[in-house]
């Protein structure tokens, strides 16, 4: 049985084109568009539909402390002292709450643009610090709650082995990360039977501070050749300094020296760069991964956006701690940091495309898609029907002309004006309701009566 959806204006790679019929086939690929036809009266019609993005950059279980960390401690606050609380929290969380916030969190990010999903995940042990009897039985709590919300996923099982450069022994507050690069491997072999058109694995040193170069050398040569590999890294002044203090290089430089850095790596946050690290990351076409909503929540920094443009770099979107789940709000605050940095307006553009929402939405896309390994990210042929679709009765819509949609949904309020959803064909948002939202909700609710009462 073949799908079809026929929309006034479609998103595709050239841009927005006019009366598109898009199909589909019961493996949820697109096998099929049509431009310049004419509805037909019985199908699915729409006004304005985008490929769905993916979010490169998730720590599920971080939803659940979202907006409680917001107060002032006796001394001066940061990410450091923001790290402590979360530690505390992810000692506490069962397999079984972990998919219940990771459901609530995806169904989230599927209402507000997101349809794909890059799982950063290290909570690999039990609190206890011991191994569930099913050495991926966390990641696959996670697994479970995409399947749930029907968001495609990428999952990235997190290598951590120590607390600091040179290899320091972890902290006791960490021992549910404890990972070397065997149990990684073993964790990642574990999980291929869940590979599958919405699901692919992975894997993700966490930084050059908890995985040694070697490891990072070893694990990837561990893993199947075309499987993305994302790290963090130069989130933060404090881990650039103390990378330069522990090997005399700054963290990017560190790993273009010790790693072939290539299209499958994904480097998070990259927020301190110098020019030579801007272009050596540009010139590899790895994906840098941008999370300005927790970057600017956790007080990281401005990414170098505008020189990683001029240098061609590659680059897409994350909500990391979910202080948001908006595609709107990433894109948006990624601009707004630039014009508060630079004292200007209308930062990220090109000659080519000097419409800046317009380019930063397809860079995202494209960047996102390259990052989770998967076949999303444009409506073409033999990629996911993965679309997101734009409410073209609201107001901010009706009086627009298609060369204004994109601007209008990023920088006009902050009404959701993604209407609806699909993944892989099927309908999981529909007027701006999740398929399974009252029950998403209700095991989320019941996680966090638990968990706040600890």
């Amino acid at each position: 049985m073949v799908q079809t959806l026929f929309a006034k204006q479609a998103l595709l790679p050239s841009g927005w084109t006019s009366d598109v019929r898009l199909h589909w086939n019961d493996d949820g690929n697109l096998s099929q568009i049509e431009t310049a036809v004419t509805a037909d009266p019985y199908e699915r019609q729409c006004g304005y539909v985008s490929p769905g993005m993916t979010n490169l950059h998730s720590h599920a279980f971080q939803r659940a402390m979202a907006g409680m960390t917001e107060v002032a401690g006796e001394g001066p606050d940061s990410f450091w002292t923001w790290r402590d609380l979360m530690y505390r929290y992810a000692l506490a969380i069962s397999p079984e709450q972990m998919q219940a916030i990771a459901a609530q969190l995806y169904s989230e990010c599927l209402r507000h643009g997101y349809t794909s999903v890059c799982e950063f995940h290290y909570v690999h042990r039990a609190p206890n610090g011991e191994f569930y009897s099913d050495i991926a039985e966390t990641a696959r709590q996670v697994i479970a709650g995409a399947q749930q919300t029907g968001i495609g996923i990428t999952m990235l099982p997190v290598l951590y082995s120590y607390a600091d450069f040179k290899q320091l022994p972890l902290r006791e507050d960490q021992r549910r990360f404890n990972t070397n690069v065997e149990q990684i491997l073993r964790i990642i072999e574990s999980l291929e039977n869940q590979r599958n058109a919405q699901t692919e694995v992975g894997v993700a040193p966490h930084s050059l501070r908890a995985a040694s170069t070697d490891q990072i050398r070893d694990v990837v040569a561990g893993l199947a050749v075309d499987r993305p590999i994302h790290i963090h890294i130069a989130e933060q002044m404090r881990e650039v300094n103390a990378c330069l203090a522990a090997t005399g290089k700054r963290p990017v430089e560190l790993l273009f020296d010790t790693q072939t850095v290539d299209a499958r790596w994904c480097l998070v946050h990259a927020t301190h760069l110098n020019a030579h690290e801007v272009a050596n990351m540009a010139a590899s076409q790895s994906v840098a991964g941008i999370c300005t909503s927790t970057e600017g929540n956790l007080g990281d920094g401005f990414f170098e956006l505008p020189d990683y443009i001029a240098a061609q770099g590659r680059f897409g979107i994350g909500t990391d701690s979910h202080a948001s789940q908006s595609v709107v709000e990433e894109i948006r605050w990624l601009e707004y940091g630039q014009r508060l940095k630079m004292q200007g307006r209308n930062i990220a553009s090109v000659k080519g495309q000097r419409r800046v929402a317009d380019f930063l939405w397809q860079q995202c896309l494209l960047g996102g898609a390259q990052a989770s390994g998967r076949a999303v990210g444009a409506l073409e042929v033999g990629k996911r029907a993965d679309m997101i679709i734009f409410d073209d009765q609201h107001p901010n819509l009706q009086c627009s002309s298609v060369d204004d949609v994109l601007s209008s949904v990023v920088f006009t309020g902050n009404d959701n004006l993604i209407r609806d959803v699909f993944v892989g064909g099927q309908c999981v948002v529909e007027n701006g309701k999740h398929r399974n939202q009252a029950e998403i909700n209700a095991n989320y609710i019941a996680c966090m009566k638990q968990l706040r009462q600890l």
